[in-house]
């Protein structure tokens, strides 16, 4: 049993991933990590995604089937799961993701900063700017895990999304900022693989030329899956294809909790 960070990199597509974030890259090539490609859900849009993945369910079923719809989540969820099980929860992320799994609408001063154990994410850090920096966001994530410890703790950056949508996808700036969350993260990965951290780097949905998504296109669906666990060897680059339903029930497993029967899918095989 190990503790999980989940970081979940908004509009970060599969290919710009694994050409430009080097220290992921290299930690595939040694196979201290293993890489999935992840076919996305649809639509690939942020908060059905951001449902999807955190419940193991399609948008169908799950009900939140596009980014207007503002309400909490009505099914069992990594986050509700977690904390049921007596452990403790916690993120740093946009502001959609508080009203999906603590409270709807969205009040900015109340909800800004949560340490609540009667919430499903007893720690919150949540910000409502698209443009908010990363590098502040990040650190927020590794305050919150060196002062709490979580056993779940999710990191939810915009910069991709931001960019992708501002420039378009075949742009210096949305590839580059790849770079630049592959170097902010890579100390960050270090110092939380040394505290018994398993690390899930993944997209919600990617981006096309024209700065869109939510439709069914390859650019728009294609996201990487990199895995990484303390002291376990990876399986480097699988080629294999997997869904994003099949990312809460390997948390799940990962964390020694129940998983719900809502939970479809099998959980990956890591090792």
């Amino acid at each position: 049993m190990s503790k999980v960070i989940l970081i979940l990199s908004d509009a970060l597509r599969y290919d710009v991933a694994v050409a430009n974030m080097g220290f992921l890259g290299h930690l595939v090539e040694s196979k201290l990590a293993t890489l999935f490609k992840i076919v996305g859900e649809l639509p690939s849009m942020s908060r059905p995604m951001y449902e999807t993945i955190h419940t193991g369910v399609p948008s169908s079923v799950h009900g939140i089937v596009a980014n207007s719809v503002v309400r909490r989540s009505s099914m069992p969820n990594i986050f509700r799961s977690v904390a049921e099980a007596k452990k403790v929860t916690a993120a740093a992320a946009y502001y959609w993701v508080s009203e999906l799994y603590n409270r709807a609408p969205y009040d900015r001063i109340d909800d800004k900063e949560t340490d609540d154990g009667s919430l499903s994410i007893q720690h919150g850090r949540f910000y409502t700017e698209d443009d908010y920096p990363d590098i502040e966001l990040f650190v927020t994530a590794a305050h919150l895990i060196r002062k709490f410890s979580p056993d779940y703790l999710l990191l939810h950056p915009m910069g991709m999304d931001y960019h992708g949508e501002t420039y378009g996808s075949d742009s210096k700036e949305y590839r580059n900022h790849a770079i630049h969350q592959d170097m902010w993260l890579a100390p960050l990965i270090q110092e939380w693989m040394e505290h018994d951290y398993s690390i899930f780097v993944t997209g919600d949905h990617g981006i096309n030329k024209d700065g869109a998504h939510g439709g069914t296109t390859p650019e728009q669906r294609e996201v990487p899956l990199f895995c990484f666990q303390p002291k376990v060897k990876g399986r480097g680059d699988t080629g294999e294809i997997i869904s994003h339903l099949q990312i809460a029930p390997t948390i799940l497993k990962l964390l020694d909790v129940p998983i719900p029967e809502t939970m479809g899918q099998k959980p990956l095989s890591l090792d």
